[in-house]
């Protein structure tokens, strides 16, 4: 008596695998389909960048706010974002700190956000110079300001 499985190679032939060009089909699918996919992707990645600076900016001139309603004034350039983790001697008694819960984060791209009093167009300014690091620029390579 023959089992199953002998009928069935009997009836088939020997049982195969996937051939070289079958594989080679499905790799230069999968990469098409990788070409397509990543640009979008990466391009989302970018914006998310950006919207991280202008959330943290965001939190910056929140925290701002309140020192100066403590304190009566704005840190001054040379005191800059660390005023707002440790009392600088120019603010006497009325500091009431730390403003931030964590220390000043670097901006997404890893570099110091640079802060100015007075700034440009308001009493102060915070600006990330954007992925590329040079003023100006487009797209991720633009400034982010609080202004």
């Amino acid at each position: 008596m023959l089992s199953l499985n002998t009928v069935g190679r009997e009836k088939f032939g020997r049982a195969r695998g996937f051939t070289l060009l079958e594989l080679l089909v499905v790799i230069v699918i999968i990469g098409l389909l990788a070409a397509y996919v990543g640009p979008k992707y990466f391009s989302q990645l970018g914006k998310s960048e950006v919207t991280i600076a202008k959330a943290q900016i965001e939190a910056f001139e929140k925290s701002l706010d309140t020192f100066r309603l403590d304190v009566g004034r704005y840190p001054s350039t040379q005191e800059g974002l660390g005023a707002l983790l440790n009392a600088p001697a120019t603010a006497g008694t009325k500091w009431n700190g730390p403003y931030l819960k964590k220390g000043v984060p670097p901006d997404p791209w890893g570099r110091p956000y640079q802060y100015k009093a007075p700034g440009t167009k308001a009493e102060f300014e915070i600006l990330s110079l954007g992925k590329d690091g040079q003023p100006g620029g487009e797209g991720d390579n633009a400034d982010i300001s609080s202004q």
